[in-house]
């Protein structure tokens, strides 16, 4: 009897293990690389991600539904694009994956596919925007070179003016203050949406992290009233800021973010 109630054990264990997928070890990397690795699959994976994009987008529209205009000037949107509108985590995936960080060569690549999905809410409001008469601008720190195929990915699924006209990048300098200057000279601004504040406000370009902080209190009363922020925990001028706006290589960033994070 105890022989087969062994006999039947092995073949119910070895039954399960069919059902158990062997992970390979991997060889530990850094905070930066195995950092980077987590935020992108929260990004792609989470729901709790996704419920905070659209948490962000209902605002949009509870806002959009309450304005009252100011002036007869056209109404407008401004958004920014990436981890706004667009989803670039596939890039963030392939990066890291291969142990390295942004470069220029390989996002002029993945733009060129025009291949990013839509970040959750995005598309339904802003098309919800279009029909309120409200013109979308893309101010983005895209660059020129990338027009043609941002604007494919765009129309891709349909977003409110995707043209020339409303698709503003990047020329000479990062910051987003003269385009939104220019907007506002023609049109009255409803809100702003992005995931980086100096996609709000030039309190916000390029600032120290305690500037940062203390910018973000003083514009408190704006945060989900003119201000609509999407979450980006993968990259932006936060991690920037961490790093004092320097180019280091993967082992000093490390080392700096070893250096910040609180402990006990």
């Amino acid at each position: 009897m105890k022989k087969t109630f062994f006999i039947v054990a092995v073949i119910l264990s070895a039954c399960t293990a069919k059902h158990i997928t062997a992970y390979p070890e991997q060889k530990p990397a850094g905070v930066l690389v195995n950092g980077k690795l987590f935020t992108t699959i929260f990004q792609q994976k989470a729901a709790e991600y996704r419920a905070l994009c659209l948490q962000a987008y209902n605002i949009a529209w509870l806002r959009l539904d309450q304005y009252k205009a100011t002036t007869a000037k056209p109404k407008a949107i401004i958004t920014d694009i990436d981890e706004t509108v667009l989803d670039n985590s596939p890039y963030e995936a392939h990066q890291t994956l291969q142990g390295k960080d942004y470069d220029p060569a390989s996002w002029y690549e993945w733009t060129a596919k025009a291949a990013a999905d839509t970040v959750p809410g995005a598309a339904a409001f802003l098309k919800y925007a279009a029909t309120k008469g409200v013109e979308i601008f893309y101010i983005t720190n895209r660059e020129e070179r990338e027009r043609l195929t941002t604007i494919n990915n765009l129309k891709t699924f349909n977003l409110p003016n995707a043209d020339d006209v409303h698709f503003i990048p990047k020329q000479t300098i990062s910051s987003k203050e003269i385009r939104r200057q220019a907007v506002a000279n023609t049109h009255e601004i409803i809100m702003l949406i992005g995931d980086n504040l100096a996609d709000f406000s030039m309190l916000f370009d390029k600032k120290p992290m305690a500037e940062r902080l203390q910018n973000t209190d003083i514009s408190a009363n704006d945060f989900g009233s003119r201000f609509i922020v999407l979450p980006n925990p993968v990259y932006g001028d936060w991690e920037s800021s961490l790093f004092k706006f320097n180019k280091l290589t993967p082992a000093q960033k490390d080392s700096v973010i070893r250096a910040e994070v609180k402990t006990y």
